[in-house]
């Protein structure tokens, strides 16, 4: 089985512009994410940026590199500029691996591919982790996912789903109801191309608005996602300053 995985790496952010260049145990944080995309068994791995300052350093340790519209409103919308510039066919694979996870484990990229491989319905494949902390499952930054008997997904949602009627009725809760095991979603995915090239041309969906979910799109028009449980959980992508503070000091534990 053949994939490729493509990396997309903007300069601007929010909360931690210039991210991806920052620096871990003397290498960019891409150039980490880039080497363990290599660990994986893509037949390339790409680099997709908005930004020459990236480029450039990205190009310096020999990656691949396609430069993309500063214009796009989604990740998807950026991935399918890529796979439109290296020419891929309709049915081969691409795994969006995210450029602020510097420790992303090479085993889930491999899961995600393969699980996609083995669907006849689902165009898209991500993973998920079980919930294990009232916390997480309340908490709107962390996106549950549900699923049918075939792994496919139901719903991706900010909100508890499915809402456990009667052990929140009555109180406000302090602990995680055993009746059901909650999933938390994991943000990488592989993709059919022809559902990259489909999903361009529709306009965003309300549910995807209302949740600030780009994935819901696609279930919206009638495209399936296939969830599987991560061999491997990921570490916590690096998404401030404080985090790139607590992931130094992790690696300097190791030493």
């Amino acid at each position: 089985m053949d994939f490729t995985v493509v990396i997309p790496a903007r300069y601007a952010s929010t909360r931690f512009p210039g991210k991806m260049l920052a620096d871990i145990i003397g290498k960019p944080m891409i150039q980490h994410v880039y080497e363990r995309a290599l660990l994986s068994s893509a037949k390339q791995v790409v680099i997709a940026t908005d930004d020459v300052r990236i480029q450039r350093v990205a190009e310096g340790f020999g990656a691949k590199v396609c430069m993309t519209k500063d214009t796009h409103l989604t990740g998807t919308d950026r991935l399918q500029e890529v796979v439109a510039q290296l020419g891929l066919s309709d049915e081969e694979l691409v795994v969006n691996v995210q450029g602020d996870e510097p420790l992303i484990p090479p085993s889930t990229i491999n899961q995600v591919a393969e699980n996609l491989a083995r669907q006849s319905v689902a165009s898209i494949a991500t993973l998920s982790e079980p919930i294990s902390e009232l916390e997480v499952l309340l908490n709107p930054n962390s996106v549950k996912v549900l699923t049918d008997v075939n792994g496919l997904a139901l719903y991706f949602s900010r909100a508890p789903v499915p809402w456990p009627r009667d052990a929140f009725a009555k109180q406000q809760p302090t602990q995680l109801p055993e009746i059901f095991t909650w999933q938390r979603h994991i943000g990488i995915y592989a993709y059919r191309v022809a559902l990259l090239h489909k999903y361009v041309t529709w306009p965003p969906a309300a549910v995807e608005e209302t949740e600030s979910l780009e994935q819901l799109r696609a279930m919206w028009y009638g495209e399936r996602i296939h969830v599987e449980t991560a061999v491997e959980t990921p570490p916590a992508g690096i998404d401030t300053p404080e985090d790139l503070e607590k992931l130094l000091k992790y690696l300097a534990s190791l030493h």
